[in-house]
């Protein structure tokens, strides 16, 4: 067998099995991100709450008290029942968002990124006259603030298709 020396002092053989090391380990990897996870059964509102968000730092939601996780609810003017409608629109149009779970004052959806699943929940408030939101990652510690940027996202989104009175 031929072996050269590559810059970094390591043979060519060397170099091969580390390449296929890695190669396997990113394909490992890959197909464990890649799931999806589990539908969680914990979710759901129980009278006026949404569940309360784990310890770790990938869920955010407006019912939350620790800062952490505490986002502000979708605050809305005009009648509750446009207003959630407005929201379902807005969902329904994300090409990451699939409702999953419709009721009259309740919505959860399945929001894709490549490798993840996040859960969102939406609860609408009329007497508060807003909609409580709740977004968690299914697998892992940290998200990278991704469930934030996205409900936030979602607020904008929201917001823009409010028609004025």
């Amino acid at each position: 067998m031929t072996q050269y020396r590559c810059r970094a002092g390591k043979t060519g053989e060397r170099m091969k099995n580390k390449g296929r090391a890695a190669i396997i380990m990113t394909a490992g990897l890959l197909g464990m991100l890649g799931c999806a996870g589990e539908r969680p059964n914990n979710l759901g509102a129980k009278g006026t709450l949404l569940a309360p968000c784990p310890a770790s730092p990938n869920c955010v939601s407006s019912q939350a008290d620790d800062e952490k996780h505490r986002i502000a609810p979708l605050a809305f003017n005009g009648d509750p029942d446009a207003a959630f409608a407005r929201l379902k629109t807005v969902l329904q149009q994300r090409s990451d968002s699939t409702i999953i779970v419709e009721k009259p004052d309740y919505l959860r959806a399945e929001l894709r990124t490549i490798l993840f699943v996040d859960d969102g929940e939406f609860l609408l408030d009329r007497a508060q006259r807003v909609i409580q939101v709740r977004s968690a990652s299914r697998l892992g510690y940290s998200d990278l603030n991704k469930n934030r940027s996205r409900m936030e996202e979602i607020r904008r989104q929201f917001l823009a298709a409010e028609v004025p009175s």
